[in-house]
């Protein structure tokens, strides 16, 4: 089942949604401050860029359909995390 690339990608996927789940779950993000969010959006904007270029198969498309969409997953993470971190003040 874990023959292609694109299985294994799948399995990564599932992996990191479940390390996400437990950070946000776990309540360290309450408490150790902006480390386990910052990791959590981290892995969620590794999760999307993988998405966008291997699911979407939009590594060999044209660039400008390449920098919309990873111009748009920076600017909605960054924007949550300023939302974040504004909230904390």
């Amino acid at each position: 089942m874990f023959n292609t690339a694109l299985n294994r990608l799948w399995l990564a996927l599932l992996l990191a949604t479940g390390v996400t789940h437990w950070l946000g779950e776990s309540g360290l993000s309450g408490s150790a401050g902006m480390v386990p969010v910052l990791l959590m959006f981290a892995m969620a904007a590794a999760k999307g860029l993988w998405v966008i270029y291997d699911f979407m198969e939009l590594r060999h498309a044209p660039r400008m359909w390449r920098v919309l969409l990873v111009g748009w997953l920076i600017f909605v993470t960054s924007m949550i995390v300023l939302a974040y971190w504004i909230g904390l003040r």
